[in-house]
């Protein structure tokens, strides 16, 4: 009777072990596949013509991964204006692509696009360190965006006179970091839900500056701000944004204009069919526009307009990135 008692429970043993280990065994596949399938798909190009080219940035503080969209039908001896696009946190250069269907107004209007990438391990939620100037990181992390920038220009058909940037939310404040520190090689900027320099120094004072209780310091105003040569700000905010306060967008505006001496003009609204309806104040010197606000009272903290069914992306909303085209192709023929 015990030995059949020990057999018993013996066996229950082994079946229940051999049962786990299956389940394991499948759980442990169900992960690798997963995993296989994630990274073929950020492999695999954003949908449309033209081509999706990857490359690697390196410099005194790390390397860092882009990629660059050409849109078909370079002639040889042509050179394409370049936009520079800043993903956000949680984002990565395809999604960022995706959501934002910039490649697509490139392949219309004939321009390249370049998307660097941050490093997880750099930042666990993928954010440009753009806030963290007290530890010099973000001012590393700007070499790193030129050196991609600098490897672009050398190796593709790039136009180096009409070169502009734009991001969203960290990459929005990484991209005005960026120009705040090389004004001479942009001839635009474009903030979509982001925070302007001067505004923190590390993450402590990110945080309060998200939710706007961190004031803004002037900008530097540099001979090339005083001289019309500093690159023109075009910001897009949400009025609805729990993340980024609006405040931010109103703050980034007008230490541009401040830096450069100019001064509001009328406020319009804007309406284009059922998209989110906007208003628009544009800062201008000598007839020139220096800083242009775009809020949209409805939007919350996702690219406006941007494709449907996409992780920080509002298709309701007015097209940022075809606003964020047009802002720059006006600076490209302005010079």
């Amino acid at each position: 009777m015990a030995k059949r008692k020990k057999a018993t429970w013996t066996g229950i043993f082994a079946r229940s072990v051999s049962a786990l280990s299956r389940i394991g065994l499948h759980v442990n596949a169900q992960v690798v596949d997963g995993v296989v399938k994630s990274a073929i798909d950020k492999r695999r190009p954003p949908a449309g013509a033209g081509q999706w080219i990857s490359g690697v940035a390196m410099g005194a503080a790390g390397m860092r991964r882009f990629r660059l969209y050409r849109p078909p039908g370079v002639k040889l001896g042509e050179r394409l204006p370049l936009m520079v696009m800043l993903h956000g946190c949680l984002q990565d250069a395809k999604s960022f692509a995706t959501s934002t269907r910039m490649n697509g107004i490139a392949a219309r209007e004939r321009f390249l696009v370049l998307y660097p990438e941050q490093d997880r391990v750099s930042n666990a939620q993928g954010c440009w360190n753009w806030f963290d100037t007290s530890a010099g990181r973000a001012y590393g992390e700007v070499a790193l965006i030129m050196k991609a920038i600098d490897q672009v220009c050398l190796m593709y058909p790039v136009d180096r006179t009409r070169v502009a940037v734009a991001g969203l939310s960290a990459g929005a404040s990484m991209a005005a970091l960026l120009v705040s520190r090389h004004p001479e090689r942009f001839r635009a900027v474009v903030m979509h839900s982001g925070i302007p320099p001067g505004t923190a120094h590390s993450t402590l004072s990110a945080m309060g500056a998200m939710v706007g209780q961190r004031s803004t310091k002037p900008l530097v105003a540099t001979p090339a701000a005083l001289a019309g040569a500093w690159p023109p700000l075009m910001v897009i905010h949400g009025g609805l944004d729990r993340v980024v306060a609006s405040s931010n967008g109103q703050a980034a505006v007008q230490a541009w204009a401040d830096a450069a001496g100019a001064t509001a003009v009328k406020q319009r609204s804007v309406q284009r069919g059922s998209r989110y309806p906007t208003r628009i104040t544009e800062f201008k010197r000598r007839g020139s526009t220096v800083a242009k606000l775009v809020e949209i009272a409805r939007l919350g903290h996702a690219w406006s307009g941007g494709a449907a069914k996409q992780p920080y992306s509002d298709e309701r909303g007015p097209d940022a990135s075809r606003m964020a085209w047009v802002f720059a192709a006006k600076q490209f023929r302005a010079r």
